[in-house]
């Protein structure tokens, strides 16, 4: 894959970010999809309720075919997690777990809202007491303090290496690491605790976070739990370049009509753009947030000439 300035880059191998890759790439824009379908919820679903699907589709097939559309049509696709974006100017800077850093015209958030969680004794009562689900939005609030992350993916790693940062010291809980090469080896060389092939079994404390129980028995004395399970979600991707959720709940980001947020540049369809949670939905929305990503980059362009 050539070194190169994209127009739009997608963060989501869903129905809303292969659709929004399908429409980008059809107004002749330079087109990356990256992500795993097996992140998208319509992977394990059985589709039944779709406009001219007749009988029951697997989602992991529609998924399949849409991916080898996309190529067919001209993006382009990597199945890597997204862990930063920044924002510099009049581009976006997209980092991946393998370490490399792509630049792109505009962005397009279409990775879902699942927030998924252990369900351990103890995590629904210490939620917001110790227990977090984003590390890039809490790690401040553990300067100096011992904490755990949990989980076996991207997400996982890098916020053990980031709380590196703020953390006196750093546990990382895993149960099978699935993580690139060169995530794998920055944890090795890192400072950070693993604990392999284990998990957590019970979180403790009465009002506040005192330590996790392992699977193994061993008890670990800390004063925060960060739950990253699977890859970096579109909500911490994107408030980290001050993109505006939803006032009401936070749970979604916010965008007009076009699926445009209050940055310029920056899309969202799909789950993340609110409810219903339909494929139907997110397939419209990716649509023209794919149009709308496309023709801005476009003109963009144009104007650089």
């Amino acid at each position: 894959m050539a070194e190169e300035l994209y127009d739009v880059v997608i963060i989501g191998a869903g129905p809303a970010g292969l659709q929004a890759a399908i429409n980008a790439v059809r107004k002749k824009a330079t087109v990356l999809v990256l992500g795993r379908p097996e992140r998208s919820s319509l992977y394990r679903a059985h589709v039944e309720n779709y406009l001219s699907i007749d009988g029951v589709r697997e989602g992991a097939e529609l998924l399949a075919v849409g991916i080898d559309q996309i190529k067919r049509f001209g993006a382009e696709y990597l199945a890597e997690d997204v862990l930063h974006v920044e924002h510099a100017s009049d581009t976006f800077a997209v980092r991946v777990e393998s370490g490399r850093t792509i630049k792109t015209r505009s962005l397009i958030f279409a990775t879902g809202t699942s927030r998924k969680k252990l369900k351990v004794k103890g995590e629904k009562e210490l939620s917001g007491k110790g227990v977090s689900y984003c590390v890039d939005c809490d790690a401040n609030f553990y300067r100096n303090a011992k904490v755990v992350v949990v989980g076996n993916e991207s997400a996982a790693v890098d916020g053990a290496l980031t709380l590196l940062g703020y953390a006196s010291e750093v546990h990382l809980i895993t149960k099978e690491l699935a993580v690139s090469e060169e995530l794998h080896k920055k944890l090795s060389e890192s400072g950070v605790k693993a604990h392999q092939n284990t998990w957590v079994s019970e979180i403790q404390g009465d009002n506040a976070v005192e330590g996790v129980l392992l699977e193994d028995g061993t008890v670990l004395e800390v004063e925060g739990v960060f739950i990253e399970l699977g890859a970096k979600g579109a909500l911490e991707l994107a408030t980290a370049i001050e993109v505006q959720l939803d006032s009401e709940t936070f749970t979604h980001i916010d965008c007009n009509k076009k699926q445009q947020t209050n940055i310029p540049g920056v899309y969202a369809a799909g789950d993340i753009a609110g409810h219903p949670y339909q494929m139907a939905k997110a397939v419209g929305e990716g649509c023209v947030a794919g149009w709308e990503a496309a023709n801005y980059s476009l003109k963009q362009k144009r104007e650089e000439v």
